[in-house]
């Protein structure tokens, strides 16, 4: 009986994969159309290496029509099989928020013409308050303990400060990482197969099956956002894909993992931690260039060598996480 069900979760795995690949492929096409008739481009800034002066114009907020492709195949493989519980609402509704924060972004963009939204501050409180949805729920499922593998702690009155961090790190993380046509789809895509693996392996089955669409679609957007991109996510999608895959985290309990299957988008961060704080405090930078991707593009990289090189470590590091969850 096991064996059955097993193999039918598989089964709705690769069913969510395959439906939300094929909604990004259908719905980017008509999407793209839309946003070049209405001129609706990005805005480069001043400070973007001189190679990204020929993108400006480039249709963005293509982050909606993956978001819909991943909300559409979610509902839709969940009810199939009936796994669309409470968990699986709270991932979706945070995913929906995240993204509208991130349309209101790129909207300000837009209307602004230039490439200034959100306040840091504004764009920061938006993000804590929408992780506070999966941190509640957490809270109410899991109490205060965070775990990894067979070892727990008890954070106490830490754990709702902890797992804010967790969302919006990731959120904030995946945003830094969406530079180079491809880059935040194509590292995303082994970040969010090691969740997958992780949920399915815990017995998390909605939040597998959110994943594995996550996957789908992120497939799909790269026939768009491959260089020389069609259409950019913007942080309709970037905000929203980092804020989803720290909820999974936080929902199958496996923040600690995060910071190794999300390698990729932890190095981003810290590479710009690290410039800011160096030129601060003795006026000298690390990095030509952060995120460190820039500074790889400064050296004379290819976008294109960047991507590769960077979806390969990216893969390595979620091999790493999965190994680490199956021996912890």
């Amino acid at each position: 009986m096991f064996h059955t069900k097993g193999i039918t979760a598989m089964i709705m795995l690769a069913v969510a994969l395959l439906l939300s690949l094929v909604l990004t492929l259908l719905l980017g096409v008509p999407y793209i159309d839309f946003l070049r008739k209405k001129t609706i481009g990005q805005y480069i800034l001043d400070v973007a290496p001189e190679a990204h002066a020929k993108k400006a114009g480039t249709p963005t907020t293509g982050g909606v029509f993956i978001i819909v492709a991943i909300i559409l195949a979610s509902i839709i493989t969940l009810c199939m099989a009936q796994k669309l519980d409470n968990s699986a609402w709270i991932i979706i509704i945070t995913l929906l928020f995240m993204a509208l924060a991130g349309f209101q972004d790129d909207y300000l963009k837009l209307k602004g013409h230039e490439n200034k939204g959100l306040s840091p501050k504004g764009k920061l409180i938006r993000q804590i308050l929408i992780a506070l949805i999966p941190t509640i729920y957490a809270m109410q499922a899991y109490g205060s303990v965070i775990t990894l593998g067979s070892k727990s702690l008890d954070l106490g009155w830490v754990y709702p400060i902890f797992t804010v961090l967790v969302v919006t790190g990731a959120s904030n993380a995946y945003n830094l990482t969406d530079g180079l046509d491809g880059l935040a789809a194509s590292t995303g895509i082994p970040a969010f197969l090691a969740c997958a693996v992780i949920a399915f392996a815990d017995g998390h089955n909605a939040a597998a099956i959110i994943a594995a669409t996550v996957i789908g679609a992120l497939i799909g957007f790269l026939k768009y956002n491959k260089p020389k991109a069609q259409v950019f996510m913007g942080d309709t999608g970037s905000l929203a894909l980092g804020g989803l895959l720290g909820t999974l985290a936080v929902i199958c309990r496996c923040e600690i993992l995060l910071a190794i299957f999300g390698g990729i988008f932890v190095i981003e961060t810290l590479s710009v931690i690290l410039q800011v704080t160096s030129f601060k405090l003795t006026g000298k930078r690390i990095f030509k260039m952060s995120p460190i991707h820039h500074h790889f593009e400064l050296c004379g990289h290819s976008e294109l060598r960047i991507v590769r090189e960077f979806t390969l470590v990216s893969f390595i590091f979620a091999a790493i996480a999965v190994f680490l969850n199956f021996t912890l």
